[in-house]
């Protein structure tokens, strides 16, 4: 979870539900892969809700910088994935570190496991990726778009 000093930052709650995800899909990643027979099931629907909330937060995202850009100079890798400077260090490692964690546990619960229900995990990372997305439509720092020039 986040630092409970960092709350005064803007986006915290995004950080802990994706730390919230990804503990989710981490503890049923290794249920999963040790006991594919009871856990199986288990992770996929856990997998499943995670890439639904995650591309609805992914949909979300869009909306957001799409709304944004009338004003600012949105970029995508700047929306979806916090590069540059548009979000504090520490946002920005948090959110990064969620995603990595989720990718990296479900491709090797699925490794272990391949062709049952515990390869549903890889959709899994959606979740993450989504609500970097939402923090970046929220809370992102975006240069102004520049003014119109007449033609």
């Amino acid at each position: 979870m986040a630092d409970p000093d960092d709350e005064d930052e803007p986006g915290a709650g995004i950080v802990n539900l994706a730390f919230l995800g990804t503990g989710a899909v981490a503890a049923t990643s290794v249920a999963a892969a040790a006991l594919p027979a009871t856990f199986g099931v288990v992770h996929a629907g856990v997998s499943l809700l995670l890439f639904t909330v995650g591309t609805g937060a992914l949909l979300w995202a869009y909306a957001l910088g799409v709304s944004r850009s009338r004003s600012d100079l949105i970029g995508i890798a700047g929306l979806f994935f916090l590069a540059g400077e548009t979000a504090p260090a520490a946002t920005r490692r948090h959110l990064r570190v969620a995603v990595v964690v989720q990718v990296v546990v479900v491709v090797a619960a699925a490794a272990i496991r391949p062709f049952s229900e515990v390869a549903f995990g890889i959709l899994a990372p959606m979740f993450g990726l989504g609500l970097m997305g939402v923090w970046g439509g929220r809370h992102g720092e975006f240069p102004p778009r520049p003014p119109k020039q007449a033609s």
